[in-house]
């Protein structure tokens, strides 16, 4: 028999679906392969860059050499001119309609709330109110509730910490005590290749320059190529995940990702951030043999459906079978994004949970036992999981996302499934009214205690929920879930991939499963 290998940590557990075209290729810094700009310090009041060797810090306009240095940093801050303001300001929507800006900015305007608005990745993010950091919570909450009674916001409006820069925007630069001015970009270029942002280490230069926010960035301007050489091992870690051939495939999705989305983040002065937002990258502290050599060996594949970059969407584990995009995100259906099993046996539907199927029934089929030569069941600790909720804990998850008191919460109920199985829409029957979510949003709404008794966002949608009963009077004393997976589900399962590499599939094989259709580019 064989026994669990590996934990699953250190895996995307929730790439998002991602927007944005596959526009034109950026100019190659190597001559070979595009660059790619990192927002590795999306938004400061200062920050450090530095070489090691020899380095130029230079005006990025005038090409004016502002300092000259060897194996260390200088220090950038705003000009004394700007000043830098910090609040709790309540994002309310992302729109990228002029005309619904417009009315919503007349409505608040009309009520008196303090607005701003934020260009992002082809429209608008929209906030209200303007409190100090050091507001309360309850402070806060009484004023999502107010905005939210008046319309001018939804239940699911959080709040952020949005910094921004007054008056003309300088760049300082100090280096031992010498200052220098300029309302430029600078960008730091070191003879070795290797530069350092707040004291991390990363390939290509190092540039700050301003946001739309008028604060400070500091950007990671490097090839593509070099680039995954800090994404691959940091979205599939080469220990334990070594398998060369699952490497190579996840190497391919994020080149295909990273091409796909070049310019997705323009107006803030780069390409993409380095989290969960876009791929996680980690820069040359992250870099790993096994991964430097899938991505050598991949150099400029992509995968293409009828002559375009896909979406390469991935997840950490599937729980035995992925999703359709339609059936996670509201979006139309797309045809390389089809739900498929990660198991040898096949695409057999008898497998997937239905709405009566996977409990302890008399096949002996459950949710937490069945494998049936699942590519990730040896690989994921979350390939099968379980949480439960008192009935205490239930009413407060449940009440701070529909942003009410729901009292006791009578019945949850799975109301309608997708063809993979995961939940597509939840009833929430409670003393004070019903409430629905659906898709991915459910594992927002039904979020789990984790081991530091803190909420935390349900693992997947494949999952069923049953009330726990008091044996003696039988009264709901709180619930259970027994489900599968991590992330949303649609996509390359990473697991799934380290599994099928395990039993000799190459990644040609591996990314043509997950993603129907494809083809296999060498682009550069």
């Amino acid at each position: 028999m064989k026994v669990l290998k590996y934990v699953a940590a250190g895996l995307m557990a929730c790439t998002l679906f991602f927007h944005g075209a596959g526009g034109q290729f950026a100019s190659a810094q190597t001559g070979e392969d595009p660059t790619i700009r990192i927002g590795i310090v999306p938004s400061v009041g200062s920050l450090t860059i530095g070489g090691q060797g020899a380095f130029e810090l230079i005006d990025k306009y005038t090409s004016e050499v502002l300092f000259t240095g060897m194996d260390e940093e200088v220090f950038v801050e705003l000009g004394s001119a700007a000043t830098v303001q910090s609040h709790y300001r309540l994002q309310v929507a992302f729109t990228t309609s002029q005309a619904y800006v417009d009315d919503w900015l007349r409505r608040a305007h009309a009520e008196g709330y303090p607005t701003y608005t934020e260009d992002y990745n082809g429209g608008w993010r929209l906030y209200l109110g303007e409190f100090p950091a050091d507001a309360s919570f309850t402070v806060r909450t009484a004023f999502k509730e107010e905005v939210v009674a008046k319309g001018l916001a939804a239940s699911d409006a959080f709040w952020k910490v949005v910094t921004i820069a007054e008056g003309e925007t300088q760049l300082k630069v100090t280096k031992n005590g010498e200052e220098k001015e300029t309302a430029h970009p600078v960008q730091l270029v070191a003879s070795s290749g290797f530069v350092k942002i707040n004291g991390q280490t990363y390939r290509g230069l190092a540039e700050v320059g301003f946001n739309s926010s008028g604060t400070l960035v500091g950007i990671n301007q490097l090839s593509v190529e070099q680039y995954l050489y800090g994404v691959v091992p940091r979205e599939l870690p080469p220990v334990p995940y070594g398998e060369v051939e699952a490497q190579k495939a996840q190497a391919i999705a994020a080149r295909t990702y990273a091409l796909s989305n070049l310019g997705k983040r323009s107006a803030d002065g780069y390409d993409l951030l380095p989290t969960t937002s876009d791929q996680v990258y980690g820069g040359y502290s992250a870099e790993h043999p096994i991964s430097n050599e899938a991505v050598d060996e991949t150099k400029g594949i992509v995968a293409t459906y009828e002559g375009k970059l896909i979406t390469a969407v991935y997840h950490s584990t599937s729980g035995g079978f992925t999703a359709n995009n339609d059936d996670v995100w509201t979006s139309d259906a797309t045809p390389y994004l089809r739900a498929k099993h990660v198991a040898q046996k096949g695409n057999d539907l008898k497998y997937v949970p239905a709405l009566d199927i996977y409990k302890n029934s008399d096949e002996g089929e459950s949710l937490r036992e069945v494998k049936m030569g699942d590519f990730e069941a040896d690989w994921s600790k979350y390939y099968r999981w379980h949480f439960e909720w008192t009935a205490e804990e239930i009413s407060e998850i449940v009440g701070s996302y529909f942003n009410t008191e729901v009292g006791q919460v009578l019945e949850i109920n799975v109301t309608e499934r997708s063809s993979s199985g995961r939940a597509a829409e939840i009833e929430f029957v409670t003393e004070n009214g019903t409430f629905y979510e659906y898709k991915d949003r459910i594992r927002w709404a039904l979020q789990y205690i984790n081991a530091n008794g803190a909420p935390a966002v349900l693992l997947s949608t494949l999952f069923i929920i049953e009330p726990i009963k008091d044996e003696e009077t039988e009264e709901t004393i709180g619930y259970k879930v027994d489900g599968g997976g991590w992330g949303h589900g649609v996509g390359m399962s990473q697991v799934g991939a380290v599994g099928m590499a395990e039993k000799g599939y190459t990644y040609d094989v591996i990314l043509k499963h997950f993603y129907t259709g494809i083809d296999l580019e060498t682009r550069y």
